[in-house]
């Protein structure tokens, strides 16, 4: 195998006009490597440090980049425990999680390139995660957005339609179009905006959560799909970013208005439904619901191996959500999808409300043989790369 030649890194922008992070490794057979990192702008307390100053975060690529000069490339976990120790902190503190996440993705695909393999199928040998047959990841699509990623009145973050049932998926993608240009349509009838949020979805002005998901089963129906048979309905609470979160279910706990809602709407999914320190919460959430609905942790877990195991001996949730950026390595990252797979949860490979172009997540998803993936409305070029390679990757398969 090709070991590591040079290590380059540049300052590019995100989907919001911010500043990050992205980095090339090339190798000595003349394969290179490209990978950058999103950011979130709802945030666990419990994700890996994150270097803003991004002149900071250049210099400290090159520290990293000296000592790996050399190094072989499908040596990923040597690498990546390299950076860590580097670093030297317990939540990467000193270079940043960002800054070694950019190496380690890069150095993946540079690998990936060498071995003339596609990239899912790299990442699935050198995962250790065990996949008997690939498979296409669900697709969610937040087709309202709400909370820290829109400007509008809305306490919950997202709004999702889930296709559910035997589909290609090719389909579940025309599936989240066709509902999507509905809702679009039903909007401009309302006279409300249609211009979109962080991750695509629109995000108009309304009055309550419960009428967003009334207009998202109005427009399953419309659309010609049948509500929780052809298509659910997920949410994301991001209770944690909510300031006065028990006003949002008053007169009910949360626990019973989640239980409400399910049984009004056809809800399939709650992400982050209590606060990320809310362990006992989240156990009596997941017994008391969590056999209809999924019952997932963002905030909660943080792609945090520990985290997880905790939330695991408590029955905290049925499913994690996965994203590299929160942890800062890719075999941390391995690392919980094997715990959260060994505990039958389900797994969620997500992007972030701050994205880039890259597609490194539609290969991940595939790769480690993820349940579902999040990467926003079908709306947007950063969150509309991700489906159309996996699209490209469906195609493969056949």
């Amino acid at each position: 195998m090709a070991v590591i030649k040079k290590i380059e890194s540049r300052k590019i922008l995100d989907s919001r006009g911010d500043f990050t992070i992205e980095v090339d490794v090339y190798l000595d057979d003349g394969s290179m490597g490209r990978a950058s990192v999103p950011s979130g702008a709802s945030k666990g307390r419990y994700e890996a440090f994150r270097v803003t100053d991004i002149d900071k975060a250049l210099s400290n690529i090159q520290i990293l980049a000296k000592s790996l000069i050399g190094q072989k490339a499908e040596d990923q976990q040597r690498i990546d425990i390299a950076m860590i120790n580097t670093d030297g902190t317990a939540n990467k503190s000193n270079l940043g999680g960002n800054v070694i996440l950019a190496i380690s993705l890069a150095v993946c695909e540079a690998a990936a390139k060498s071995a003339k393999i596609p990239l899912f199928k790299y990442i699935a040998q050198t995962s250790g995660i065990k996949i008997d047959k690939f498979k296409l990841p669900i697709p969610m699509f937040n087709i309202i957005n709400g909370g820290k990623h829109a400007d509008n009145n809305l306490p919950f973050q997202e709004f999702m339609v889930i296709p559910s049932g035997n589909k290609s998926f090719k389909q579940r993608v025309e599936e989240g179009v066709d509902i999507f240009h509905q809702l679009k349509t039903d909007l401009k009838a309302m006279k409300l905006s249609t211009n979109v949020g962080d991750e695509g979805g629109f995000a108009p002005k309304l009055n309550t959560n419960e009428e967003a998901m009334e207009l998202l089963t109005n427009a399953i129906v419309k659309a010609g799909y049948k509500p929780r048979e052809d298509t659910g309905i997920g949410i994301d609470v991001a209770a944690s970013a909510i300031t006065n979160f028990s006003a949002v279910t008053y007169p009910l706990s949360p626990i019973s208005y989640y239980q409400k809602i399910s049984n009004t709407y056809p809800i399939t999914l709650i992400e982050d439904g209590l606060g990320e320190d809310d362990w006992d919460g989240w156990t009596k959430l997941t017994a008391t619901i969590g056999n209809k609905v999924k019952i997932i942790g963002d905030d909660l877990y943080t792609t945090n191996p520990n985290r997880l195991q905790k939330g695991v001996a408590q029955k905290c949730a049925n499913g994690i959500i996965i994203k590299p950026d929160q942890i800062g390595t890719l075999t941390e990252t391995f690392k919980t999808i094997r715990m959260a797979k060994e505990s039958n949860y389900t797994i969620i490979i997500s992007h972030r409300s701050g994205e880039t172009e890259s597609t490194f997540i539609s290969d991940l998803a595939v790769g480690v043989g993820a349940d579902l993936i999040k990467t926003g409305a079908p709306s947007r070029g950063e969150r509309v790369a991700k489906y159309n390679q996996l699209i490209r990757i469906e195609e493969e398969l056949v």
